[in-house]
């Protein structure tokens, strides 16, 4: 069985964002936009990759990958390689909130406005999920999660 992955990056070009994952899946990636499924090594992950407007701009999404990959680890060596800030969704339908990777492997919640566009969803007002915060106390969705409010994890533990 193979997965998808979505990500965003912060403040990085798209054609930075091919080699670092290869490096970091230990796979060829092969762009969309050039994968041929007839000719595709049966090894490979196959990726998008584009800009949109607001903030963490630049968004990932991988096809086909492994399984046995870890998603956590993985994009924790991504962010360390390209030496920015990435953005998986955590575990709650909260549409807002995000699991921040740092590019010293630390994944801590985090929260986003969201506004539709015609180019996609645009975040904006970056803000840590923490128990100080009215929004993320109580019963909210944040403490469904396996990241409760201020939850700072490595990315292995969180493997």
């Amino acid at each position: 069985m193979t997965e998808l992955w979505n990500w965003r990056i912060d403040q990085v070009r798209p054609v930075e964002v091919y080699p670092a994952l290869a490096e970091a899946l230990g796979r060829v990636v092969m762009p969309l936009a050039v994968a041929d499924p007839a000719r595709l090594p049966a090894y490979a992950v196959i990726c998008d990759v584009w800009q949109a407007p607001g903030e963490f701009a630049t968004i990932v999404d991988c096809y086909g990958v492994p399984d046995r990959l870890s998603e956590h680890a993985t994009i924790a060596a991504l962010a360390r390689l390209l030496d920015r800030n990435c953005l998986l969704r955590d575990d709650t339908l909260d549409a807002g909130r995000h699991l921040l990777v740092a590019p010293d492997g630390t994944i801590r919640p985090v929260h986003f406005d969201v506004r539709e566009t015609d180019d996609g969803e645009v975040l904006s007002n970056q803000r840590l999920c923490t128990e100080a915060d009215p929004g993320c106390r109580g019963w909210s969705q944040c403490h469904r999660s396996r990241w409760a409010p201020d939850t700072v994890a490595p990315a292995l533990a969180a493997a």
